[in-house]
């Protein structure tokens, strides 16, 4: 009997071709994963600067390995693809940011190409993707290129060249942060020959930005930068004689949190 291909789930890489863009909300803890699994998103990311926010280090530090290892330990029960934020893979040893990414075991990884605001040299994070999907072939690597984040040669050739040796050594897709102006997307989507991610920006939709060729677009640390500014507007409401708002019932939080714990054996 022939298998019926069609129920089943597209895998974490197929997300990637869909009608729209692949939209990867960002999370920086177990509530905030919870919430996006329950508005049905079938994957998860990470963000670097939320892990390090939430202990309180500054992002892109290379501080933040340990709470991304505990928090991918606890996301790996949910029932959605998680794809992890591993800075610059928190060394320069190949071998060791492999051995790293395979323990986590998940769906996908960033890997950066720059170092407290500087970009290294493209064959050093060449050297890091190898040796990952050496170790976990299955693991969908992104590689991204921080010529617009840092505004250092921050030329569509430039970056397209990056890209393209990454993708040489195995990464299956490119993240470009920074890159927003949409003649700049057109081009990246055209030239580089794998999924494009960018960030999502306020000046194009997910579906404007599917007509640019865009196959991926990441909400980064824009969630958990919005929540700490819905938090502190709340209790600024309430002390200048508002209301309380609307928010997502304690017992409806409270059951997903029973239900993670259920799931994972967590008491």
């Amino acid at each position: 009997m022939t298998a019926d291909t069609h129920t089943q789930p597209p895998s974490f890489a197929e997300l990637h071709a869909g009608p729209q863009p692949l939209l990867l909300p960002n999370a920086w803890d177990v509530a905030s994963a919870l919430g996006f699994v329950a508005a049905g998103f079938a994957a998860v990311g990470t963000t670097s600067f939320g892990v390090n926010a939430a202990q309180g280090t500054p992002d892109g530090a290379g501080s933040s390995r340990d709470a991304t290892r505990e928090l991918v330990h606890r996301l790996r029960a949910l029932p959605a693809y998680v794809s992890v934020d591993i800075e610059d893979g928190y060394g320069d040893d190949p071998s060791e940011v492999a051995a790293f990414v395979a323990e986590l075991d998940v769906s996908g990884i960033n890997i950066e190409d720059s170092q407290h605001g500087h970009l290294v040299d493209p064959a050093v994070v060449s050297r890091k993707i190898a040796a990952i999907k050496r170790a976990a072939p299955g693991v969908f690597v992104n590689a991204r290129v921080d010529t617009y984040w840092f505004h250092i040669d921050d030329t569509p050739q430039a970056t397209i060249d990056r890209a393209k040796t990454y993708l040489d050594a195995g990464a299956d897709g490119i993240f470009v942060p920074g890159a927003a102006e949409p003649d700049l997307l057109e081009t990246l989507a055209a030239s580089i020959p794998a999924p494009v991610n960018v960030l999502v920006t306020p000046r194009l939709t997910l579906a404007q930005l599917g007509e640019l060729g865009i196959r991926r677009v990441s909400t980064g640390s824009l969630p958990i930068r919005a929540a700490i500014d819905a938090a502190v507007g709340v209790a600024e409401t309430i002390r200048a004689g508002g209301l309380a708002p609307a928010a997502t019932s304690y017992a409806e939080a409270q059951r997903r949190l029973e239900e993670y714990a259920e799931r994972t054996g967590v008491s």
